[in-house]
């Protein structure tokens, strides 16, 4: 089946798309060039039909191999089929492993709306990922986080990993800044504090404060305000 839907990933590339995601997405070898919402359509359509053959073929894909698309793919019909939660935790202890750049990550973190359904069950699921060192293990739980609960029953716990997570790889530490912007723009005054005593790296501290002045959900005085609460690079924390 695998075969199958690799011919009909190659009939959806476009060229110039291929070029224009390379530049995106440094680094990721094996693009062909597919826009999301086709790639999107056909995850659904994988979904709708015999997905488990589907994603039990995926297991034997060596990740060096794959398209850069195949996994995106592979995450997406996780998210979209209609699964157990024993199935769909599965399915997913085995492709977070295969995240290697933030667009995989992003494109299907953010989609998993099955995680809204039962919270407490994927809130705690995302909650093993905090102790890996591995750049994209983290982003992957921070932007799942970020997606999907913040709000007043996780916002002081999604604050407290953004204020303990330690990595050096760039997209973790963007994955953390992108979710303080969000936790500001839904809890403005808590995250205010925050950003006031906050143990996060400077680079961290300042790209969330740089994401959330370029929000248009904040005003100009709030914008003035937070910019004073950047941070000299080189001090220590």
């Amino acid at each position: 089946m695998t075969e199958e839907i690799r011919k009909e990933l190659y009939n959806l590339a476009e060229e110039d798309y291929k070029e224009f995601n390379k530049n995106l997405i440094p680094g990721t070898e094996n693009i062909i060039g597919i826009r999301l919402p086709a790639l999107r359509r056909l995850a659904k359509e994988i979904a709708r039909k015999d997905f488990r053959l589907y994603m039990d073929e995926c297991r034997s894909l060596d990740t060096a191999d794959a398209l850069h698309e195949e996994i995106m793919l592979q995450g997406m019909v996780l998210g979209y089929a209609g699964m157990s939660r024993e199935e769909r935790t599965a399915y997913l202890d085995e492709f977070v492993p295969k995240i290697a750049n933030w667009a995989v990550c992003d494109s299907c973190a953010t989609s998993y709306k099955f995680m809204e359904k039962e919270p407490d069950y994927w809130f705690n699921y995302l909650r093993k990922y905090r102790d890996s060192g591995k750049e994209f293990d983290l982003r992957f739980m921070i932007v799942a986080m970020m997606s999907h609960f913040v709000d007043e029953e996780h916002i002081d716990e999604i604050l407290e990993y953004c204020n303990t997570i330690r990595n050096d790889g760039y997209y973790a530490k963007m994955g953390v800044a992108w979710t303080v912007q969000v936790c500001y723009v839904k809890f403005p005054e808590k995250t205010r504090q925050f950003l006031e005593n906050n143990r996060m790296d400077d680079f961290t501290h300042n790209k969330a404060i740089q994401k959330i002045r370029e929000s248009y959900r904040v005003s100009r005085e709030e914008k003035e305000e937070l910019n004073n609460l950047k941070r000299m690079t080189g001090r220590s924390h």
